[in-house]
């Protein structure tokens, strides 16, 4: 979108103003552009494809971009989403910045929520994906941890559960669910939850839970005899 406004890209321009916006704020030189595009096709014939991706863009299109004979680049007034949720993911993985100084809220995790790109498999795309994918996971993480902090047991639930429905078989998020539903004193929710993961584990991989989770069960357990069943 521009100014509110929202924009349709042709398919080949498209991936062209993707890719601008992954570097954000910075020139990209049309020859890498066009080799990242078009790494199938001979040089003249990628430039070629560049300069119709460039001129099948929209007035509004073009205004996101600044073109020169030599690089293109993302329009100085224009924002991407990606940037301002990895500031954010960065800035609560943070320890010299205090938990009350985010202004932890529900847009909080909404904004930690969505992959980059879903179905894109360019290489170019994969590896920013997994970048953000990696980034996002782990502030969630620590997000549930500073919200069970701050006795927020509804949105510590809700940023784990975010992370385990990005990656369900990492066992860090899986901890960060269990342990917010311990905090809120949902004892049979954690429990279950930990047989769900168990059971998950082993038809996916053939694994165990570590016994770092094995050993936070037990606990439990042993705490609240009569609140699981697991054997």
């Amino acid at each position: 979108m521009i100014d509110d406004v929202p924009v349709t890209v042709p398919a080949g321009s498209k991936r062209l103003l993707a890719l601008i916006a992954l570097n954000y704020r910075a020139s990209v030189p049309r020859g890498l552009i066009a080799g990242r595009l078009w790494p199938d096709v001979s040089e003249q014939r990628a430039y070629t494809n560049l300069r119709a991706a460039l001129s099948r863009l929209s007035d509004l299109g073009r205004k996101a971009l600044d073109v020169s004979p030599s690089e293109v680049r993302l329009a100085r007034e224009v924002t991407v989403d990606l940037y301002d949720a990895r500031w954010l993911a960065q800035r609560i993985l943070d320890p010299r910045v205090p938990a009350e100084d985010l202004d932890l809220k529900a847009a909080t995790v909404d904004q930690l929520s969505a992959d980059l790109l879903p179905g894109w498999y360019d290489e170019w795309v994969l590896l920013e994906a997994e970048h953000w994918r990696q980034l996002r996971l782990h502030a969630l993480e620590e997000l549930a941890r500073e919200l069970i902090d701050a006795e927020q047991f509804a949105g510590a639930v809700t940023a784990a559960h975010t992370a385990v429905q990005a990656d369900p078989l990492r066992e860090s998020s899986q901890v960060s669910l269990i342990r917010a539903h311990l905090a809120e004193g949902n004892l049979a929710e954690a429990l279950g939850h930990f047989e769900r993961y168990s059971r998950l584990l082993r038809s996916e991989l053939g694994l165990r839970p570590t016994p770092r989770l094995r050993r936070l069960v037990a606990e439990l357990r042993q705490s609240h005899p009569d609140g699981g069943y697991l054997q």
